[in-house]
């Protein structure tokens, strides 16, 4: 199964980094929240990254961690696409 995750910026600039995910190749980047049967309670750490206890769970059971430049790209490639001519 495909299985991925990324940091990427909450409203895609470069602001604060949240956890992503991707269940299925080709499909949009969504937020952890937004996946109930994958995410976790975030640890309660004043300024801790949003999805972090998610990640560490992620990654023991065996996702792949994609780097953000790389979903990026996907994203914008994905975007330009459905731009009509």
């Amino acid at each position: 199964m495909h299985r991925q995750m990324c940091w990427l910026s909450k409203s895609g600039d470069d602001g604060e980094k949240i956890l992503h995910l991707q269940t299925a190749p080709g499909q949009p980047w969504r937020p952890y929240t937004a996946f109930p049967q994958f995410s976790v309670a975030d640890y309660q750490i004043p300024g801790g990254s949003k999805g972090w206890a998610t990640y560490q769970k992620l990654l023991k059971a065996g996702w792949s961690l994609v780097p953000s430049a790389r979903a990026n790209e996907f994203s914008n490639s994905l975007a330009k696409s459905t731009v009509p001519n």
